[in-house]
């Protein structure tokens, strides 16, 4: 004899129902997976709607011809005329350096020895 038998004796109700008639779970889980599908339909219409107007305002853009005169664009050309305008106008200026503040290279005074110390 098994230890639990296999028809409980408080069945819920429900259990009893979807034995007889399977279609009870699945006929709303379907439902509920269509609807859904035609829920998000309006999210992803929108989402194309958008991409188009992007692509058709670059269409404008193409017709008023702003791409075919364009100057291309060379980094290398950038750096070198930054870089003869900054030699143009940098002049090497020697500022003074505040009192008691040694040169580079020379070593600072020594201090008179304290007589007491010895």
């Amino acid at each position: 004899m098994p230890t639990f038998s296999s028809n409980p004796l408080n069945a819920p109700t429900y259990s009893k129902i979807f034995r007889k008639h399977p279609a009870l779970f699945g006929v709303p889980f379907v439902l509920i997976i269509v609807g859904a599908s035609f829920g998000l339909q309006q999210f992803t219409q929108t989402r194309y709607d958008l991409y188009a107007q992007k692509v058709s305002a670059l269409s404008k853009e193409q017709e008023l011809g702003l791409t075919q005169n364009r100057k291309k664009f060379d980094i290398r050309e950038e750096y070198f005329k930054l870089s003869a305008a900054a030699a143009k106008e940098w002049e090497p200026k020697r500022i003074e350096r505040p009192k008691g503040l040694p040169e580079w290279g020379v070593p600072p005074p020594e201090l008179p020895a304290d007589p007491k110390r010895t």
